[in-house]
């Protein structure tokens, strides 16, 4: 499995002292976050992408090209790639430029995102999110794998004769993962194509998220990827630790009660019962995070949201020592027991490049041995 961490990189008044960091605290706290991920032992760090306030990562890319420079190991991908804003002829070369800077330490999760007034902003329409979901990956699964793309949609001008550029690295696009909290259809676009689904996994019951993986999974079987089990889901969490579980609870109470999403709404206590968000030491997030397999099963990608409400760097600095020291050390361990040979692990650019050397050379085999009977 892989573990990480992921940012949604809001700009939020941190409530015990009514202090707001600057955009440029915010952005550099981020890449922060991202190298001590890796300082720690963890696999991945993603960003969020936003053209709003109070939100700072409008562009995935140049972050994560920054990253790149400055780390060795870290996968790098983003919790939420807009398709349905963003251009896919854009998408294609500002993405396939990254594999190239990071060695194909890139990966992507495509979203909706979940801020309205974001389709206007960019020439679309929001009752048209579905459909341009579906359109736009399409176009932008062509634009990696055809060398040369003549298209025509509903959505942007027609292409002829196009090269996207550069090439993806190898050959082999970044691999896309489907992130959502609540549309089934972008369950069942992943599964169509045989890519990896991301369920948020904050917000909502847990039996809510199995439904959604459940869904995907019998999906991806029906497509002909393989069987249920073998589908590659990765799942979000929200953590806040203190050796002590009643420290984490109080001191992470008022950034709770004041968050910018679930803020003012259901208690804490309430919030962390119906939902993954685990707050307490530990041990209780290795036990809750566990828990996870049972409702759908193995899965290949942990992500936690540690920095978000206002918390200040120096704290998240410390979940993330906590994770990579004590957390993640257990569950890689946990995890594995138990997890069977043909489930795959988490897919990496060196993986996909054996996968397709290997299709290669069965078609060249299969060609081959057909060659004589078509004489």
């Amino acid at each position: 499995m892989q573990f990480g961490v992921f940012s949604v990189g809001d700009v939020t008044v941190d409530p015990t002292n009514g202090r707001e960091p600057t955009e440029r605290e915010r952005i550099k706290a981020m890449v922060a976050i991202a190298l001590k991920a890796e300082e720690v032992g963890l696999d991945v760090f993603a960003t969020g992408e936003h053209h709003n306030p109070p939100f700072v990562p409008s562009s995935p890319t140049t972050m994560l090209g920054y990253v790149a420079a400055k780390t060795e190991r870290l996968l790098l991908s983003t919790a939420t790639t807009l398709i349905t804003t963003n251009d896919p002829v854009k998408i294609a070369e500002d993405y396939a430029m990254l594999q190239h800077l990071a060695d194909g330490r890139v990966d992507l999760m495509m979203g909706r995102g979940n801020t309205g007034p974001v389709y206007p902003w960019f020439g679309q329409d929001i009752r048209n999110g579905i459909p341009l979901t579906i359109e736009n990956y399409d176009l932008l699964r062509r634009l990696w794998r055809e060398d040369v793309v003549n298209w025509q949609g509903k959505f942007r001008t027609p292409l002829q004769s196009f090269t996207s550029t550069p090439r993806p690295l190898d050959g082999v696009p970044p691999f896309v993962w489907h992130g959502s909290i609540r549309s089934p259809e972008v369950a069942e676009q992943a599964a169509y194509y045989g890519d990896g689904f991301f369920a948020n996994h904050i917000f909502w019951p847990k039996e809510h998220t199995q439904r959604m993986v459940g869904l995907y999974r019998e999906r991806f079987a029906h497509y002909g990827h393989g069987s249920a089990d073998q589908a590659i889901v990765g799942l979000g969490g929200q953590v806040f630790m203190r050796r002590n579980s009643q420290d984490a609870v109080r001191e992470f109470r008022p950034y709770f009660d004041n968050a910018p999403v679930y803020g003012h709404g259901p208690s804490l206590e309430d919030f962390s019962s119906q939902t993954p968000l685990t707050v307490g030491s530990p041990q209780q997030v290795i036990d809750r995070t566990l828990t996870f397999r049972e409702s759908v099963g193995d899965y290949q990608r942990q992500l936690f949201l540690i920095d978000h409400a206002g918390l200040p760097l120096k704290t998240v600095l410390e979940q993330l020592d906590m994770l990579g020291e004590e957390v993640v050390p257990v569950l890689r361990r946990e995890f594995a027991v138990g997890r069977p040979p043909h489930v795959p692990d988490a897919p990496t650019h060196a993986s996909l490049v054996k996968a397709a050397a290997d299709g290669s050379a069965a078609d060249s085999t299969a060609d081959a041995a057909a060659a004589p009977a078509a004489v």
